[in-house]
């Protein structure tokens, strides 16, 4: 995504951000950073563009789709317009985190806002703002030489390939919300609401990695949990049909819902139960997916991680089905002990 001999630091400022419920400050620094250093400028550049991976992007919502309304993206929308401005709005952009720093467990925090020219972004060069929170500190040990004398003390500081969140804004697609990357090295879900829906209330962009990513999660719901539900089907059965959705979306570039749903279920029932399947949990129906789109290889990667077709058999055995299900059969003997007989010619 980046090009270090092409992007430059513009604008960086530090504010400190408490937590508002346990009686924590907001601190907002009178000036900018001074960011001149070479060295420093190459160092900061790096870390905040290099230091995460951004395979998923989003975009900014509000109510009623109203964007505009949407207080960091009008920050955002500010910033890009006048540059002078930075400074100020980065404050504001403090000050609104800070009101929703409203959780006990939330920790306190440095925030750095920066503002980078050139960022090379899909052959396209823009600009970008970062929104960055620090909330571990850091111990480092500070080695004064003075002839032949060495003294030492021990500092606290960000380090910046640990940061906790971060967000960049890509001045790209502003009437859809602005291309946005985000990070955040929290699985809790109270920090990730607070950080994603509360601050800065994005939503999916609606491109090839969210559609291929959410239509392989909610395949799997179907098959894994509705269909044994509604057929019976063993584990082995579940496994191949798993094979089967993984399998197509590896061997295509573009997405054809009605091709895919004769591919993977061979029986007309199944395949009408699925194209009116409702998973809920604020996963998007069957029938709210395009009939089309390209494949994002990123997010069938991802999805081939959790998409593995295992048969776990109490706590001794796992078999992966890879291939043909006519090679498994299940049974039970005369005892009630149930047991799977497997088929195979050669042994490696």
């Amino acid at each position: 995504m980046t090009d270090n001999n092409l992007n430059i630091l513009l604008n960086l400022s530090l504010h400190h951000i408490g937590n508002k419920v346990n009686g924590g400050e907001l601190i907002l620094s009178d000036n900018e950073l001074d960011i001149a250093a070479p060295d420093f400028n190459h160092a900061v550049r790096s870390f905040f563009l290099e230091s995460f991976e951004w395979l998923e992007y989003y975009n900014f919502t509000f109510s009623n789709d109203e964007i505009s309304l949407n207080p960091v993206y009008n920050f955002c929308e500010r910033i890009f317009r006048d540059q002078t401005a930075f400074h100020s709005l980065s404050q504001e952009i403090a000050g609104y985190l800070y009101e929703h720093t409203t959780h006990p467990q939330i920790k306190n925090g440095d925030l750095l806002v920066t503002l980078f020219e050139n960022v090379l972004l899909e052959d396209e060069l823009v600009d970008v703002i970062g929104i960055f929170k620090s909330e571990n500190k850091q111990g480092f040990l500070k080695v004064d030489v003075t002839g032949h004398s060495f003294s030492v003390d021990l500092i606290e500081g960000i380090q910046l390939d640990k940061l906790d969140k971060a967000c960049l804004v890509f001045n790209t697609e502003k009437e859809s919300g602005y291309r946005i990357a985000l990070f955040d090295r929290s699985n809790k879900i109270t920090e990730a609401q607070y950080w994603r829906e509360q601050f800065l209330n994005v939503k999916p962009a609606e491109d090839a990695y969210h559609q291929t990513r959410d239509f392989l999660q909610v395949t799997k719901n179907f098959i894994t949990r509705e269909l044994p539900k509604e057929t019976g089907i063993d584990k082995s059965e579940q496994a191949e049909l798993l094979n089967r959705s993984i399998g197509y979306f590896k061997s295509n570039t573009n997405f054809n819902k009605e091709e895919f749903e004769e591919t993977v279920f061979q029986d007309p029932v199944v395949r009408e139960s699925f194209r009116h399947f409702e998973p809920g949990n604020n996963k998007p129906s069957m029938h709210e997916f395009a009939d089309s789109f390209e494949i994002s290889d990123n997010a069938v990667r991802k999805q081939s991680k959790v998409f593995k077709s295992v048969i776990k058999l109490d706590k001794n055995f796992h078999i992966y089905v890879h291939g043909d299900r006519e090679l498994i059969e299940q049974g039970r003997d005369p005892d009630g002990r149930k047991y799977y007989k497997i088929y195979f010619n050669e042994e490696t």
